[in-house]
């Protein structure tokens, strides 16, 4: 059943014409344009990210796609056998994409700061080290359990043969991190904030409500250079991307070895394995891994490259990078 449907019946949503946005299919109503999103089993996590849309969007963040109440007065609508949530943008200007987005992300990050609850079920403030070990455990475990139960495809044997690498740079970030846990060099802008599940891009221009989480900030900023190191974006982009965040709040020593930290965890294998359990894409994980080369010369450089100097400040450096 088409979900404009949805909206007439549920929402009393006369939709007028579809629109796709940041690869989301919506439906324009005047100046309003409205996403569906499933919910099923999600129904907690969702409310608590709808919390912190509204915070932003009543802060003065005007492009949140926020949710809206059915007629009923519920956040949640059943329809054709799934759970759904409905979310509004207003007023979009494809002009926001132009905003620089380094200024935008410690705009986000400068009103986020000052929500005062810390959410339980979308918060992984403090908890990196932890989520790491359990990632990296977890799929230890089940590649090798996959391995001894699966009859033999090459697929598998390509990801069992990198999965020594995989395992020995993630205990190399996780003992980074525990190290910088000891960091003292703390500034208010250490506190938590509004942040993103992944910054997928360079430029975005809407703030998505499911994509919302509680966290320290060098999480997007990290997700942003990872984006970039990937994409083999110029050392001058990132800085200038850094430069204008730092406008609006500074880095302290102890966020620049988070950050260092995140960028040595290989969050995009990770991703791209646990995608690969569905989908078995050979091409995409001989490009990931091919291109890890590349990637940790452009970490090895990074404090460098962005002027942190390591010396003065007496941050320590992984020594085979």
């Amino acid at each position: 059943m088409p979900m404009s449907e949805m909206l007439r019946s549920q929402y009393a949503i006369q939709a007028e014409r579809k629109q796709v946005i940041e690869q989301r299919e919506g439906y324009q109503k005047d100046h309003y344009i409205y996403f569906t999103i499933p919910a099923r089993n999600k129904e907690m996590i969702l409310i608590e990210q709808a919390t912190l849309a509204y915070f932003l969007r009543e802060n003065g963040l005007s492009n949140v796609a926020y949710p809206i109440r059915n007629i009923n007065g519920e956040w949640f609508t059943n329809y054709a056998n799934e759970v759904w949530m409905v979310l509004v943008l207003e007023d979009f200007s494809p002009t926001l994409k132009n905003e620089r987005m380094g200024m935008k992300l410690g705009d986000i990050h400068h009103i986020g700061s000052r929500f005062q609850y810390e959410p339980k079920a979308i918060s992984s403030y403090g908890l990196w080290r932890k989520l790491w070990e359990e990632k990296l455990t977890f799929f230890e475990q089940e590649l090798t359990r996959q391995a001894k139960e699966t009859s033999a495809n090459n697929y598998l044997s390509e990801v069992m043969d990198i999965l020594p690498y995989i395992v020995g740079i993630s205990e190399n970030a996780i003992q980074y991190l525990r190290e910088s846990e000891k960091e003292q060099r703390i500034l208010q802008t250490d506190q938590g904030t509004v942040a993103f599940s992944r910054w997928h891009t360079s430029e975005k221009a809407i703030v998505w409500t499911d994509e919302l989480v509680y966290d320290h900030s060098t999480r997007d900023i990290a997700e942003y250079i990872r984006y970039a190191f990937l994409h083999n974006q110029p050392d001058a982009e990132i800085n200038h991307f850094l430069n204008d965040y730092q406008s609006y709040q500074p880095i302290s020593v102890f966020g620049w070895r988070l950050i260092f930290a995140r960028l040595c965890f290989p969050i995009q294998l990770y991703d791209f394995l646990e995608d690969g359990f569905q989908q078995q894409d050979f091409q995409t994980l001989e490009q990931l891994v091919n291109h890890q080369e590349t990637y940790e010369k452009r970490l090895g450089r990074f404090y460098e490259t962005t002027g942190v100097d390591v010396s003065d400040w007496q941050i320590p450096m992984i020594s085979w990078l």
